[in-house]
């Protein structure tokens, strides 16, 4: 069996991202599966970045605790990194930066002395692309033939021209000879290239496709940790696909131009994180109570005020489903890995118009800038299978007959026909005060009573629709355990419970996606059936468990909870499961 994690650690400004991402890229074209994780400080410059690679022959959906292959570009990465390294790790340093002896780690471990910047100069290459050489020396611990490193070359750097290309080429490529000649081939694993082909994609970009895929026209979004990588990927394909990408001055102004756009008929979308979202609050409120279809990514990352902006969590559930003033009707789901942010992120688009209120996408740090190898066919399958769905969106012919238009209809579904700014005979006005049906302003407490009932009626209608997946159980139905769970820790649960299995113990995870409508009673049939529970999320104060027994009643007998801005290892579950099964 093959389970390899690989680390690069170094000061920031040496292409350690781009350095772990290309290694991400290798383990996938070997044919392996492939789960990164990224750590990197708040800082505008320095601080200590580390790119953690997992690839296995077998199914893998996180991040694991120990460190098999560490390349240390500076003091600190053996500081901080050695008490992860594993019995028998392979050390990759330069010996003129760092002395180290086998006798100053606490298990065994092969050093591999590479003069990484004396390789660097030789080729004329800038002492910073030393992240270069070492991705070349790694290659060579676990693969025989250095051609498809040269084919990632082409790939990322093949815009920049062909000078480009061949430095990489050169400058990896002396990594990967100097360990051939000096320490051998396959020196822990001999991996060859298989014959499965995956798609490597991290959260932010599956969120970005879906809304690709889902008609998106405008997106507002000010750059934050951790939703860059949408906005970038969404700049990337903007004028193939015809979309404005717009970088406003602050949230407040995306969220109004948003819904400015989605008024006008444009499918919209922003991107923030909780100290955004603070900002986007009255912004939330008016789309509810204009009934302006919006969708919102939320990526969560540890508060309160800045918090810890480039680490991760699941702190901000609770102001998602409590966020604005007023009683009104929302959706919150919390996609659980690539695929589902893709998916979630297409059918959020049509829930919006559909119901015309606000969407949010619960993401967070370790989902978006974290990258997994997915079955390309199963993009395939919801790609194709996806419909775009507009709701009551009035055609030109459609308004030009409504002689008597009221935007806020007391219609029996509570889903009013939409019209749109320059239709002939649809035309309705739209303000953030209460108001009747024509959308004029009103007071009245019967009136007050139609809409609130109007709005809230929409959610009941969707549900009895189907529009929402309920909570989900994977695995053996007649486990000792069962997980509960919500968003990322899908990840490191799914490898906890195959380790698990292989131990003879028997656990399933009760996946919970949609936050809000909660769906209470699908939530009993399957709690109900449990023998052991035990609740996971990645905050201190119980959030998740906390909306569970107030929407039911029911109370878990068992917790795990982390709140360090790191993510879950598989590792910190399996301990739990053993500490409650024996």
């Amino acid at each position: 069996m093959i389970d390899l994690q690989w680390l690069i650690g170094g000061e920031a400004g040496y292409g350690i991202m781009t350095t772990g991402f290309m290694m991400s890229k290798i383990f996938t074209r070997l044919g392996l599966h492939v789960f990164d994780y990224v750590e990197y400080p708040s800082l505008i410059r320095g601080g200590h970045n580390a790119y953690y690679v997992r690839a296995s022959d077998e199914a893998i959906t996180s991040q694991k605790k120990t460190v098999d292959i560490l390349v240390a570009l500076n003091p600190d990465t053996v500081k901080l990194h050695t008490d992860e390294l594993s019995e028998g790790a392979a050390i990759i340093f330069d010996p003129s930066a760092l002395k180290l002896t086998v006798e100053q780690f606490p298990v065994s471990v092969r050093l591999f002395p590479v003069p990484l910047l004396e390789l660097t100069k030789k080729v004329g290459a800038d002492r910073l692309m030393i992240n270069t050489v070492s991705v070349g020396a790694s290659l060579a611990l676990f693969h025989k033939q250095f051609d498809v490193l040269q084919k990632i070359m082409e790939d990322t750097f093949g815009k920049k021209g062909d000078d480009v290309v061949a430095l990489n080429n050169t400058t990896s490529k002396a990594g990967y000879d100097y360990v051939v000649e000096n320490f051998g081939q396959g020196l822990l694993a001999d991996i060859p290239i298989g014959s499965q082909t995956r798609l490597l994609i991290g959260g932010a970009e599956a969120i970005a496709f879906g809304a690709i895929r889902a008609g998106l026209k405008f997106a507002a979004m000010y750059p934050m940790t951790p939703i860059n990588t949408i906005m970038t990927t969404l700049v990337a394909h903007a004028l193939k696909y015809n979309i404005v990408v717009k970088e406003p001055e602050d949230e407040i102004a995306g969220i109004n131009m948003a819904l400015g756009a989605s008024f006008a008929g444009a499918r919209s979308m922003v991107a923030t994180s909780g100290g955004g979202f603070s900002l986007m609050v009255e912004g939330v409120g008016l789309a509810a109570q204009t009934e302006t279809p919006i969708v919102i990514i939320m990526g969560m990352r540890p508060g309160p005020s800045t918090g810890m902006p480039t680490w991760t969590s699941q702190e901000d559930l609770r102001f998602m489903l409590h966020a604005a003033q007023g009683d009104f009707p929302r959706i919150v789901v919390a996609p659980g890995d690539m695929l589902e942010a893709f998916e979630d992120t297409m059918k959020a688009l049509n829930l919006a118009d559909k119901y015309q209120l606000p969407v949010i996408v619960l993401v967070d740090k370790h989902i978006n800038e974290s990258h997994a190898t997915v079955s390309i066919d199963e993009f395939k399958v919801q790609n194709e299978k996806f419909k775009i769905e507009r709701g009551k969106l009035l055609t030109d012919q459609q308004a030009a007959q409504e002689a008597d238009y009221k935007r806020y209809a007391l219609v029996d579904d509570g889903i009013s026909p939409r019209s749109l700014p320059g239709q002939q005979g649809g035309i309705g006005l739209s303000g953030s005060d209460e108001h009747d049906e024509k959308g004029l302003y009103n007071e009245e407490s019967e009136m007050r009573i139609k809409m609130m009932d109007k709005r809230f009626k929409k959610l009941d209608v969707a549900i009895a629709a189907g529009e929402f997946s309920a909570p989900k159980l994977l695995g053996d139905s007649d486990a000792n355990l069962t997980i509960v769970a919500f968003g990322s820790t899908k990840f490191a649960i799914l490898d906890a419970i195959r380790q698990l299995k292989k131990e003879n113990t028997s656990v399933n995870f009760l996946q919970v996606s949609y936050l809000e409508p909660f769906l209470a009673e699908s939530f009993m049939l399957e709690i109900g059936k449990a023998k052991k529970t035990l609740v996971i999320e990645n905050n201190k104060t119980g959030q998740f468990e906390g909306l569970i027994r107030e929407k039911t009643g029911y109370t878990f007998e068992n917790r795990l909870r982390k709140y360090d801005g790191r993510p879950f290892y598989p590792e910190e579950i399996i301990e739990k499961v053993r500490s409650l099964l024996g």
